[in-house]
């Protein structure tokens, strides 16, 4: 199955100005024998927190016809990132995916704020956990950005039968260690393919000053190997994967027959 990462730059508060990015890079750069396309978090308004509330989507009504749109145009199924989003007067940062018939496929909030960015003065967290979906007839989940600093979170989503994570993000070159060994080990623990997009350009936020989205958006397979990698510039990433190869080695180590949560204990 062939996978395409738009690893692009979203434009902070300018809606308009991004989806035209976005339908450019699916008219432009999208490969005929693509069957799912990544886009990273927050393409909507980017990290314009301050004004989030006057630009914010409402309940995916503006987000969700312009994916669709692109998906049924390009025949490609589409995980969309995630947008800004207004719902019953709170604003979350929602994820969904999008298949190339034009139906929503999923749709979830991001859990955990980032309290280094405010996030928590301007956004409300989701308060369920990741879903098991079906994109191109896989088993997948989707999650985004400071969730992956959760393991509880990939856990469940892989033990209900997901052979795919798809991580979203706008994550900062600050950390940039962090991410790439935090998407080998998601991979490594839950014997899955981990797919993440992020974007790349300028920080404006007053305790990221200097600071750029990193890129390095990536597919790393069952083992841990990275399959593809991108840099810290605009481009397209993309790479085959094979399905059977988490079959194999989750045959090969057998974690999710070895789980004991009988004796596991969480935090409060």
């Amino acid at each position: 199955m062939k996978i395409q990462l738009f690893q692009t730059e979203i434009i902070e508060g300018e809606v308009k100005q991004n989806e035209n990015r976005i339908e450019s890079l699916f008219e432009e750069k999208l490969h005929i024998d693509t069957e799912i396309v990544v886009i990273p978090e927050m393409w909507n308004t980017g990290y314009d927190l301050k004004n989030v509330a006057e630009k914010a989507d409402i309940d995916l009504k503006r987000a969700f016809p312009f994916i669709q749109r692109l998906a049924i145009n390009h025949q490609v199924n589409i995980i969309a990132g995630s947008v800004s989003n207004k719902r019953n007067e709170n604003i979350y940062n929602t994820a969904f995916a999008v298949s190339k018939t034009g139906e929503l496929l999923y749709q979830k909030d991001k859990i955990h704020l980032v309290p280094m960015l405010d996030e928590h003065h301007y956004l409300t967290g989701g308060d369920e956990v990741p879903d098991v979906f079906e994109i191109n007839n896989i088993k997948a989940s989707q999650i985004i950005c400071y969730d992956l600093r959760f393991p509880e979170i990939t856990r469940y989503p892989t033990s209900q039968g997901a052979k795919v994570i798809f991580y979203v993000a706008q994550w900062t070159t600050r950390n940039i260690n962090h991410w790439r060994t935090l998407l080998k080990a998601r991979a490594i623990e839950n014997c899955v393919y981990v797919i993440a997009c992020n974007s790349v350009g300028k920080v404006n936020n007053k305790n990221h000053v200097g600071n750029t989205y990193a890129g390095h958006s990536m597919i790393i397979d069952p083992n841990g190997n990275i399959v593809e990698e991108g840099g810290d510039q605009e481009e397209i990433i993309t790479a085959e994967i094979h399905i059977q190869k988490v079959t194999e080695q989750q045959k090969s180590i057998p974690i999710f027959k070895n789980l004991r949560p009988d004796v596991y204990k969480h935090a409060e």
